[in-house]
């Protein structure tokens, strides 16, 4: 008997429900491999987070996540405990005897879920001879050399045994069902296929290998996926072993997903087989009770940033904080991969059209991109020093104004405010106003870059030449580092930066899915993505006009990088023309695009894949229609029957249009909101993306 699921799809608004069968979790066990499982390498850790409650929720004590063991972070962020399951518990003291350690507890994130965590180090001494068993299997030789890959061989093996000693203790059920993430995990796959354990394997890439690195070479890898020669261009990188490992992963799972169909197409060439199924990356969405709430929150951090900067500009500060827009891009420091490139020459378009116009809007841009760093920036130090002396020194003086003005009522006298300021606070007033003086231009960065002279965001700052002139409506701030609420520079964590920010731009040429622009739509943050992106593929899928809802899609796929810079600069440029109340109504659209993204929706995905690698592997006991297409249907968000709120989409004579002009918008929010969680279009299929004319000779990739 089928248990009911807890969790239920019709919670979230308008969203249709999931109608496919119920698996009897009750006679499965579903365990989920990961070197990321309590270990944060990269974007595997975020996914496996945030998907662990809505599994949990669905599999109870059945759902176990297996991972690597690191002291340090198992002190921190793991409960030991007993094995709820006795098979488990006698799986692990089989290993343990024979000199293996496995260690069981629970996870403290959302969920808590059980974690089988195996110690590599313990089983270390076992390497030489797994290695030559795996290539026994596989015929893949892993050189001494490549740590990883030889930690991937101990961690996949040890899984292996360890479903091996389990699945032999059953007879009928429980049926087991083992999904492997990356190639890190994929050995234990391998294994586990070639000993024929009765296991339903699921194997999931997130971003190819050789993918990463040609792109990261620039080179123009989507329009030439079915030119390369794979195993010269994996053999010239030293990583013709790890791919290997990967592209035998994918052809011995029962089921193979990938994260976006923009990462399918390149699974297709780079690893020889279509996905089964396309698994789209999610988040937990905690919607606010009250619409506003989100808004007030942009509003307060958004005050947070003007401190900084009001410091960071001090004695420059000669525009208006309340008509300047803060722009951000995120992520690690690839320069090219997440198109730093292209947005730093679309930020000197950007800044060529503003003075041109004459516009008293200023753009301020933070590239929060970690790199090697010595220290602060002295001068950095010293403006946020100066910002709090000014600050200081104005409360005094308020003070003491606030005093004489209080005694001069009491008497039932208007002051005289030639006196009501005596010498000394002129005085005061006058040496905090020769301290704000500036004989250099502000810093372009926040840190001392260790290799200055060869950063690649620095030197391209010094060709496009925006140094932060007074000049400049583009002003550029580079933190190389991650965000902190301890910093003394900007004391903000990531989330209440981004709440603060305006716009979030991420004109990314690999991007497997993109967690920063997902985030900034939960949190109700407009961002510019690309086609390249998951991310920027799902959304043009599921909404009728993506920009309408604070989603801009660069085309970097079938334009040339020009084209592309150009449409990006089109987008920056008509988001600088929106007037405040364009900027809120498009903030609420963003906002309500969130349940899109919520793990309840996307999480159906994964559903649909477990139940596929059964019917595969145990098609006896489990059955599913072999024609019929997945239960991929998605909400398609129709195009706002209000004006749209970007002046991009309706054209003005002037880029100064009037207030009286946005006061006259057709908008209700409520009505909208309602309409959205209504207006459903007929379910559809993820298919694949339209293949589009190449590009013609002579246009390359920046």
């Amino acid at each position: 008997m089928p248990l009911a699921r807890s969790l239920s799809m019709t919670s979230l608004n308008g969203l249709p429900q999931w109608e496919d069968e119920d698996l009897p979790v009750e006679d499965l066990l579903l365990f989920e491999v990961s070197w990321e499982v309590t270990n944060k390498v990269g974007g595997i850790y975020t996914v496996i987070q945030t998907k662990a409650k809505i599994t949990a929720d669905e599999w109870g004590e059945n759902y176990v996540l297996v991972g690597p063991y690191f002291e340090h972070n198992v002190k921190t962020q793991v409960e030991a405990c007993e094995p709820p399951n006795p098979a488990i518990k006698k799986a692990m003291d089989t290993m343990k005897s024979q000199g293996c350690q496995a260690f069981f507890g629970r996870w403290l994130i959302e969920g808590s879920p059980y974690v089988l965590l195996f110690d590599i180090g313990s089983a270390a001494w076992n390497l030489d001879r797994w290695k030559g068993e795996f290539w026994d299997v596989s015929n893949i030789g892993i050189p001494f050399h490549d740590r990883e890959a030889n930690d991937a061989v101990i961690f996949g093996s040890l899984t292996a045994w360890f479903l091996k000693e389990l699945s032999s203790q059953f007879d009928d059920k429980p049926n087991i069902i083992a999904h492997f993430h990356e190639w890190q995990a994929g050995v234990g796959l391998i294994l586990s296929r070639s000993q024929k354990l009765p296991v339903a394997t699921i194997f999931t890439t997130h971003a190819t290998l050789l993918g990463r690195y040609l792109c990261a070479a620039s080179i123009d890898f989507y329009n030439n996926l079915d030119q390369f020669d794979i195993d010269k261009e994996a053999g010239e990188r030293q990583i013709y072993h790890r791919y290997c490992m990967e592209r035998a992963s994918v052809h011995c799972a029962h089921v193979f997903t990938t994260v976006s169909q923009i990462t399918a197409i390149e699974a297709e060439h780079m690893l020889k087989r279509n996905p089964d199924v396309v698994t789209p990356n999610g988040l937990n969405v905690k919607k606010f009770s009250a619409m506003h709430e989100f808004q007030n929150l942009h509003s307060m951090y958004k005050a947070r940033i003007q401190e900084f900067v009001r410091g960071h500009f001090y004695g420059h500060l000669d525009f208006s904080l309340e008509k300047t827009l803060f722009f951000f891009i995120a992520g690690r420091y690839e320069f090219s991969n997440k198109g730093a490139d292209m947005f730093l020459e679309a930020l000197s378009r950007l800044n060529f059209l503003l003075r041109v116009h004459k516009t008293d809007v200023t753009v301020v841009v933070f590239f929060i991109m970690p790199a090697k760093t010595n220290n602060f920036n002295v001068e950095t130090l010293k403006g946020q020093a100066v910002r709090k002396q000014l600050w200081d020194t104005a409360q005094s003086v308020k003070e003491k104004f606030g005093k004489k003005l209080y005694n001069a009522l009491l008497k039932g006298e208007i002051p005289d405010l030639n006196k009501i300021l005596d010498r000394d606070d002129i005085t005061i007033m006058k040496r905090a106003i020769f301290s704000t003086q500036r004989h250099c231009l502000p810093p372009v960065t926040t840190h001392n870059m260790i290799d200055d002279s060869n950063d690649p965001i620095l030197n391209t700052i010094r060709r496009i030449g925006l140094f932060n002139n007074r000049t400049d409506r583009v002003k550029v701030i580079l933190h190389p580092e991650f965000l902190s609420s301890t910093s003394p520079l900007l004391p903000l964590d990531y989330e209440e930066f981004v709440r603060g920010c305006h716009l979030g731009v991420f004109p990314s040429y690999y991007e497997p899915w993109g967690y920063t622009p997902a985030e900034c739509t939960v949190m109700g943050i407009p961002s510019v993505t690309t086609n390249l992106s998951g991310f920027g593929c799902f959304m043009r899928e599921h909404v009728a006009d993506p920009a309408a809802y604070g989603i801009y899609i660069v085309d970097r796929r079938f334009r040339s990088p020009d084209e592309s810079c150009n449409q990006l600069t089109q987008f920056l440029y008509g988001f600088c023309q929106q007037s405040r109340r364009q900027r809120i109504i498009q903030r609420n659209r963003t906002e309500r695009l969130s349940d899109l993204l919520d793990w309840r929706y996307l999480g159906r995905y994964y559903m649909h894949a477990r139940h596929l690698a059964l019917s595969r592997t145990f098609p006896d006991k489990f059955e599913m229609e072999p024609s019929a297409p997945p239960k991929t249907e998605g909400f398609r968000y129709p195009r706002p029957s209000s004006v749209p709120p970007s002046p991009s989409v309706s054209q003005h004579s002037s880029p100064h249009h009037s207030e009286d002009e946005d006061e006259e918008e057709r908008y209700d929010e409520d009505e909208e909101a309602e309409r959205d969680r209504q207006n459903i279009k007929s379910p559809f299929s993820l298919g694949v993306l339209p293949q589009g004319k190449k590009k013609q000779h002579g246009e390359y990739r920046n």
